[in-house]
């Protein structure tokens, strides 16, 4: 829950205009993408898995890479085609676990999805740092570079759980 209180506050800094800013955000989205492992860790270690904190880790985790990802189609730092990926292959894995959890199946996140989610939580600190616009080779931005390791690993993770739940979908029952 702290996560998930800490979005707005993230989203009001840093559409906020004020020196420091970006670094705060960063801070902000820092801490709340570290709640997700400390809420892991003493979910697991107390045995305290709930249905609510099934439902409301990830949630919480897709809230606040989407706030910083509009931000950023906002702002111009990620295109919005790149946007569109990855807000698509959440709502594709979102369905296709609610049409496993009518079948009686549960679909744990996969290492792909861990390794996405990872990914774009560091993606997103380095777009939030006064890096995010540096050329690096040839015009290519630090941005650019977070924007395609953010896209890869999403349609990766996506295919993944499509390709090793595809009994799910099976058309013909």
């Amino acid at each position: 829950m702290i996560r998930i209180a800490m979005i707005p506050i993230f989203f009001v800094v840093m559409m906020m205009e004020f020196p420091y800013a970006d670094l705060i955000a960063l801070f902000i989205f820092a801490v709340a993408s570290a709640t997700d492992g400390i809420d892991g860790y003493i979910a697991r270690k107390y045995n305290q898995v709930s249905d609510f904190g099934k439902f409301i880790d990830p949630l919480a985790d897709k809230l606040l890479v989407m706030s910083a990802i509009m931000i950023f189609v906002q702002w111009g730092q990620m295109p919005s085609w790149a946007a569109m990926i990855i807000i698509t292959r959440e709502f594709a894995v979102t369905g296709l676990r609610l049409v496993a959890v009518e079948g009686g199946v549960v679909i744990a996140a996969g290492t792909s999805g861990k390794v996405k989610t990872v990914t774009s939580i560091i993606a997103i600190c380095f777009m939030l740092t006064p890096l995010h616009g540096r050329n690096l080779l040839a015009g290519i931005t630090v941005d650019d570079i977070c924007v395609w390791l953010m896209v890869i690993t999403t349609v990766w993770s996506g295919v993944e759980y499509f390709v090793q739940n595809r009994a799910l979908l099976d058309v013909r029952k």
